[in-house]
């Protein structure tokens, strides 16, 4: 016999059929499990790539600070109890908004952003923080802007760099109308890096904005958003022009600057629209043209200077507009004007309306506050009127706008006679009101009105005055009869009355054409 091995003829056809089975997978298009690789590989999605805001955030923000005001007011209560907000005392708030306004204080006023209370103030020492906000450099020897109200409060100022390093700063100058501010730190050996204005007449609704600030004391913070609105008027004031922004701004972002993508100043932030006190995507920033004007006259003067016309003035709505042969509801509608002030010495009447200044068209009162007060005092201005169906015009020499303070306390008070006229009442059914002779002769006092009626729509309300009807004393119902019966026969549908109510005089056109 031979020792030669004879082959295992078994595992041959294994293998052969093994082999052969791989082959008919292979052909097939399909894989066992047991050679899937071990490792699979991880997940790389191609996506388009969004532009970064890193480059233009690294160079801006050595140029944004946060600023920490103190002052020697007087601390609040531990519980807050000297707080109070919707009329109810701290401690009668929920937990969460009592433990929130313990931290960070009440909200500012006007619905802006601050002042925002520090919410670590001292217990010790003469002076203690305040309010902190935000700011930036506009120049490399140390100047930088910031919200009035940011710094309203304070009496000694802290600016804190993106790095940590903090400088004492001085008050320049603050201007209460515009809520701005300048700052100035003092820094012989050291050049800051500083942003410049941004030409806003380029910017356009739906351009990227970047803001840096100090929200709620965190410091060196960013968002992104876009530019949503221009011309935004929330009621802060005479020059209300505010860009509206949709990057998430908070407390502590006050004084501000929104970026746009070469690095320049659009807007400073200085409010926000929001029910709970945080960012609900809608901010509103001063635009750099307004800022970078108002700056300059802070830097130079400390103050900024306006021209004064010295008359209260309301908007003309089409109706006001019919009722005084205006072809258009354009213009401004002088209400009252100051006793002593520029307009009234050069004969500017109530129930004027000031249609240009210098020729250049009004379109509304803020158009015209704003026109006035980009004057120097002192300048004689060429005032458009409409009055009695005609235009004309007088020169007026403007004054020097008197501080806010001091308008406030210019309202006069009302004298009333010791002898009482007639008290008979008289029905206007026409007009849905109903009226009696004043006390003291001047007027009509309005004793009811229908509020199904035109009248309570346009806000007429019980012992509220009517002085004037068609710029036209009246006395008594008669004379309202006769006047309107004037101005159906030269085509009027409506007439126009002058309402003295307590808070000052204000013009109403309503409707004559019935009965």
């Amino acid at each position: 016999m031979s020792d030669t091995k004879k082959p295992n003829t078994t595992k041959t056809i294994l293998r052969t059929g093994t082999i052969a089975g791989l082959a008919a997978l292979l052909m097939a298009g399909t894989v066992p499990a047991m050679l899937t690789p071990a490792h699979a590989e991880a997940v790389n999605v191609q996506a388009p790539q969004v532009p970064s805001f890193a480059d233009l955030v690294s160079a801006v923000s050595p140029a944004v600070v946060s600023i920490r005001v103190k002052s020697d007011v007087q601390q609040a209560s531990d519980d807050g109890s000297s707080f109070s907000f919707n009329g109810r005392d701290l401690d009668q708030l929920p937990d969460p908004l009592k433990r929130f306004f313990k931290e960070w204080g009440m909200p500012g006023q006007g619905g802006r952003g601050g002042p925002d209370r520090h919410p670590h103030a001292e217990r010790h020492g003469k002076l203690r923080p305040v309010a902190q906000g935000s700011g930036f450099f506009i120049s490399e020897d140390g100047y930088l802007v910031t919200n009035n109200h940011v710094v309203s409060d304070g009496q000694a100022y802290t600016v804190v760099m993106n790095d940590g390093t903090e400088y004492d700063a001085k008050l320049v100058g603050k201007d209460q109308r515009t809520d701005l501010a300048v700052l100035k730190v003092d820094a012989p050996k050291k050049k800051f890096t500083y942003v410049n204005w941004a030409d806003d007449s380029k910017v356009r609704v739906g351009d990227w904005v970047v803001a840096v600030g100090n929200p709620f004391g965190l410091g060196g913070t960013v968002t992104s958003g876009i530019v949503s609105a221009f011309g935004r008027d929330i009621g802060s004031g005479p020059y209300d022009d505010y860009i509206q922004i949709d990057a998430p701004v908070n407390r502590g972002n006050s004084g501000g600057p929104d970026f746009n993508l070469n690095g320049q100043v659009v807007g400073i932030n200085t409010a926000i629209f929001s029910p709970s006190g945080g960012s609900v995507g809608i901010a509103f920033a001063i635009p750099a043209s307004t800022a970078k004007s108002v700056v300059n006259e802070l830097i130079k003067h400390g103050e900024v200077k306006r021209g004064w016309l010295g008359v209260q003035i309301q908007p003309v709505s089409k109706d006001i507009a019919e009722s005084l042969g205006l072809a258009d509801a354009k213009g401004a509608l002088v209400a009252e004007p100051q006793a002593g002030s520029p307009g009234e010495k050069a004969g500017i009447k109530q129930g004027d309306v000031i249609t240009a200044v210098n020729g250049d068209p009004v379109k509304d009162p803020r158009d015209l506050a704003k026109r006035i007060a980009g004057f120097a005092p002192g300048t004689q201005v060429d005032v458009s009127l409409w009055r009695d169906g005609a235009s004309k015009s007088v020169k007026v020499d403007l004054g020097n706008l008197p501080a806010a303070k001091d308008m406030a306390s210019n309202d006069s008070d009302q004298s009333q006679s010791d002898n009482a006229g007639p008290a008979t009442e008289k029905a206007l059914a026409n007009l849905g009101i109903t009226v009696k002779p004043s006390e003291d002769g001047k007027g009509l006092e309005i004793t009811n009105v229908d509020q199904n009626s035109d009248a309570a729509d346009k806000g007429l309300k019980v012992g509220q005055t009517i002085t004037s009807v068609n710029n036209q004393d009246v006395a008594k119902a008669d004379d309202v009869t006769k006047i309107i019966d004037q101005a159906k026969k030269s085509g009027r549908t409506r007439a126009l009355f002058q309402i003295q109510t307590d808070n000052g005089s204000r013009f109403v056109a309503l409707p004559i054409s019935q009965g």
